[in-house]
């Protein structure tokens, strides 16, 4: 069964997002709990995608030991039995899916890296010759990989709103000039390590999202999830081929269904069992393939 919304009265709740509910434990420590809420389109469907949650927690542990050496990272703790005991009397909803995580101030900008270019990228290419402003040669295909990765941002959005892309030169008026050029360089750091190991298990990253914050002084650390199925854009190599869109280990099953079913964008659906099936199927294949390990914890 899905977990749609976690009840942990005990601890202070500071927000419900998309997937997440955030708690504070502590002054300096928060939890990340992932729900099984699925959204699409920027709209949370009213049923979710069992056990995903838990993927999504799991694949975010895996990339964050993978990355600690490019930049350090949030994480406190995954292991439930080192939570403290407030969080482990809610072992039964939590187990598995939540992390306890450094309270730190988080920039108010996501930081996106495009290795391809392919949905919304592709939609301003062909209209405007560009990306996020950014002016791009002539001639690019649909799913072309690029020369170099492009760093590019946008703001964050309150749940419901959507995000607004912005050309790099307006982030250092956000969070300053120096944050603005160390979350660049980090950006392309952790997409171009992150590549050429997922590539080897057969997995394409089209483009990713990244979330920094830092301490009080001026540390910079990895925040929210990273490099998931949600936050990332996943091809499977095998069947990876310029001039046309790709299949996906992401949201697409869902994103196809709603589309072909007029979707208005705006209200919530149930989705229908089949789509379920398949959209939690790929989530496990693309734990699989990045981890090694089967998911047991399901």
């Amino acid at each position: 069964m899905a977990l749609l919304e976690s009840v942990c009265p005990d601890l202070n709740l500071v927000s419900r997002g998309k997937v997440r509910d955030l708690y504070r434990v502590d002054d300096d420590s928060l939890l990340f709990v992932a729900t099984d809420r699925i959204s699409a389109f920027d709209v949370i469907m009213k049923n979710g995608i069992p056990g995903k949650g838990k993927i999504l927690t799991r694949i975010s542990v895996f990339w964050f030991n993978f990355l600690k050496d490019v930049v350090p990272n949030h994480l406190i703790t995954s292991d439930f039995a080192k939570m403290p005991a407030i969080v482990q009397k809610y072992k039964d909803q939590l187990e598995h899916r939540c992390l306890l995580v450094k309270n730190l101030r988080v920039f108010q900008v996501e930081a996106i890296v495009r290795g391809y270019i392919t949905g919304s990228a592709w939609s301003e290419y062909k209209r405007k010759g560009s990306v996020c402003d950014i002016p791009l040669p002539e001639g690019l295909l649909e799913s072309q990989c690029f020369d170099r990765a492009l760093y590019t941002p946008s703001t964050k959005a309150e749940i419901g709103q959507h995000d607004e892309n912005i050309h790099p030169s307006k982030v250092p008026e956000i969070i300053g000039e120096e944050f603005a050029r160390d979350i660049t360089e980090l950006s392309i750091k952790l997409y171009s390590k992150a590549k050429d190991y997922a590539i080897e298990k057969g997995i394409i990253i089209a483009d990713t999202k990244f979330e920094f914050g830092a301490d009080t002084n001026g540390k910079i650390y990895l925040v929210d999830e990273v490099l998931t199925p949600d936050s990332s854009r996943f091809w499977p190599s095998s069947n990876y081929a310029v001039g046309r869109g790709q299949e996906s280990f992401d949201k697409q099953y869902v994103r196809d269904y709603l589309t072909s079913i007029g979707f208005d964008k705006k209200t919530g659906i149930d989705l229908p069992d089949d789509v379920v099936r398949q959209t939690q199927e790929k989530y496990v294949e693309a734990y699989r393939l990045l981890t090694g390990f089967e998911p047991d914890f399901l």
